[in-house]
């Protein structure tokens, strides 16, 4: 047993001198840690808009309901629905016989009196006629006058017409019905230009001036975009949602748009040039941010960094950041400051044309 012992000791002393005399054999069984392979991305320079995203409803830029003035029957309609009108022209023709004769007496009583004044005319310079007679012909004459106007005006009322070039809606009327002041017709409705209505919160109110633009969507038309400009903006704050109502117009050539339409609507408050980075590459902590660069020396460096406006990938920097320099956006876990890394460059964002900006809460 004693034995056993000794030639154990022996070997255990052996052993350490032996990784005494070659101590490179340890290190050549650990294995070396390779370089991580990272993506990074430059900080560049590209276009951005501040915008304040709203709800708004469309209206047309003119609009009635077209009623009749008085009682009477309908004796001929000459629209259809949803025709185009131009301003001027007959829709709908109410009974007008009575009136229409009207107008014939009233006309041949100026006319009588016009002559019969016209007559002793000559004989008042003369003297042979008193001038009170003279009078009284043209008290009769200015009389008839007014007594035409009046039924010329109720033999127009009597043949409704559009006041202003649109689209008609839907019939609510037949030939032979008796219609009285306040009897739905149809609408008339001036869709050319388009007036969105959308509130504004008054946080924004500064920002706020006519003549900016505006993008709009809408669900009937999800890729299309819409361009106007603001007109208007209201005198009073609501002081339930404390927003303002802001009016722009969009032009609408093809008439795609319908008066109230809800829309998504942009309004850019600005467009200028900001430093930017993906989205990938901040690292928050807690209120913080941060993002590691590389170097030209492919060594990894922290840096706290402070952000602007914000889109889905992409973010703006305000400080922290140079133009040109690399952030890493892949491999962030596997690296710590001060490790090299073996550096493989992103694509350029594709999307920064259409992108939109949102300001970071």
């Amino acid at each position: 047993m004693k034995k056993i012992i000794i030639i154990l000791a022996l070997a255990a002393a052996a052993y350490v001198a032996y990784l005494q005399l070659n101590p490179t054999d340890t290190s050549q069984q650990k294995r070396q840690r390779p370089t991580p392979n990272v993506v990074v991305a430059k900080a560049m320079l590209s276009p951005v808009r501040d915008e304040v995203e709203a709800l708004g409803t469309s209206k047309a830029y003119e609009s009635i309901t077209v009623t009749p003035k008085v009682s009477d029957v309908i004796t001929n309609i000459n629209f259809k629905d949803g025709q185009l009108v131009n301003k001027g022209d007959l829709m709908v023709q109410l009974q007008d016989r009575e009136q229409a004769a009207r107008v014939t007496v009233a006309k041949v009583r100026v006319n009588d009196h016009r002559r019969e004044l016209d007559r002793i005319r000559t004989l008042v310079t003369s003297q042979t006629v008193a001038e009170l007679e003279r009078d009284r012909l043209q008290t009769l004459i200015d009389t008839a006058r007014a007594e035409l106007e009046q039924a010329e005006s109720a033999l127009k009322d009597r043949r409704i017409r559009a006041p202003f070039s649109g689209r008609l809606g839907l019939r609510q009327v037949s030939v032979g019905s008796l219609v009285t002041p306040g009897t739905v017709i149809t609408t008339l409705d001036d869709i050319s230009i388009i007036k969105l209505d959308f509130s504004v919160p008054e946080r924004f109110l500064q920002s706020l001036q006519v003549g900016k633009d505006v993008e709009a969507k809408a669900v009937a038309y999800p890729d299309a975009i819409f361009k106007g400009k603001v007109v208007s903006v209201d005198s009073r704050i609501n002081p339930t949602t404390r927003s303002v109502v802001v009016r722009a117009e969009i032009v609408n050539p093809d008439l795609r748009l319908l008066p109230g339409m809800l829309m998504k609507v942009n309004l850019i408050k600005q467009n200028r040039e900001a430093l930017i980075i993906p989205e990938s590459a901040i690292i928050p902590i807690q209120s913080n941010h941060f993002v590691y660069l590389v170097n030209d020396e492919n060594v990894v460096e922290r840096r706290q960094v402070q952000l602007g406006l914000r889109k889905r990938g992409w973010v703006e920097i305000v400080d922290g950041v140079d133009l040109n320099e690399q952030v890493m956006i892949r491999g962030i876990l596997k690296v710590k400051p001060g490790d090299t890394v073996k550096v493989q460059f992103s694509e350029r964002f594709s999307f920064l044309e259409r992108a939109k900006v949102e300001p970071i809460v």
